[in-house]
């Protein structure tokens, strides 16, 4: 985590249970249960992928909380069940059972929400913006921050970017992928997931595309818009500090860890 002189930047990755990062990231015969205590002091934040596909159980959040620094940040990816449906404006039921189920154990550890859509999901403005609707601002006195990563060509749209920024919801910077690239700001913080991490590479990129990611990343914490990423609406910011998480996902996914921690050396 890199306290700058305005917000907050994490890097991170995807998840901490892979095997391949076994001999690799982690030591040789580290204990698996001690896992998570141990990508925890390396990077400042993960983003959990489990939550997506079911729900967990409130102890493992708990456990989960006990075990990272104090100040480590989770972030989770919504159920999908909220996000791969026909009509959006029905996933009030799923949203609410998605908060109340858990994840609240992780207090203070609780970062940014990310709302995954299908590939194939269009952008249909009215229920689009229901479902923004449903989404809580806080839960047990815990303020939310949610973000959306839309992956239809659909939402490269003015009206989409004004209306998530109406509701101070973020759009997921997809990068490096076959996915569209959305780098408007939209809320108090940026979520970034970069996925070009590759092969025969020691830190998981170039030494100078890390150096850009990293300059990149101060320069939204600290209220500014980089160059070279493409956005939907001509450049708009007040100069506000925000906070960043920035995740290396995906990609040649045996080289994440070492690319976030050299993220996270270089925005320090």
């Amino acid at each position: 985590m890199a306290k700058t002189s305005s917000g907050i930047i994490r890097t991170g990755i995807g998840g901490w249970t892979y095997e391949p990062w076994r001999g690799v990231f982690y030591p040789e015969k580290h204990p698996q249960k001690w896992e998570l205590e141990y990508a925890s002091r390396r990077l400042s934040s993960i983003e959990i992928n489990g939550t997506y596909y079911g729900a967990q159980k409130p102890e493992s959040f708990a456990k989960w909380f006990e075990e990272t620094p104090d100040d480590f940040v989770f972030s989770l990816k919504a159920p999908r069940y909220a996000t791969n449906r026909k009509v959006l404006a029905d996933a009030g039921e799923t949203i609410q059972r998605f908060f109340s189920g858990g994840v609240l154990e992780l207090k203070h550890k609780l970062g940014a929400t990310n709302w995954q859509f299908m590939p194939t999901k269009k952008f249909d403005p009215e229920d689009f913006e229901e479902f923004l609707k449903l989404l809580p601002n806080e839960a047990g006195g815990i303020a939310l921050r949610h973000a959306v990563e839309v992956r239809h060509e659909s939402f490269l749209s003015p009206e989409f970017v004004t209306l998530v920024r109406r509701y101070g919801v973020a759009v997921v910077l997809a990068a490096d992928s076959q996915h569209p690239l959305i780098a408007d700001v939209t809320a108090p913080f940026v979520y970034a997931r970069i996925m070009g991490t590759q092969e025969g590479q020691p830190l998981g990129y170039p030494e100078s595309a890390l150096d850009l990611w990293a300059e990149r990343a101060r320069t939204w914490a600290s209220g500014g818009t980089p160059d070279g990423l493409a956005r939907v609406e001509p450049v708009q910011h007040d100069g506000s500090p925000r906070d960043v998480y920035l995740y290396v996902i995906s990609g040649h996914k045996v080289a994440n860890p070492e690319a976030a921690m050299s993220l996270s050396k270089r925005v320090a």
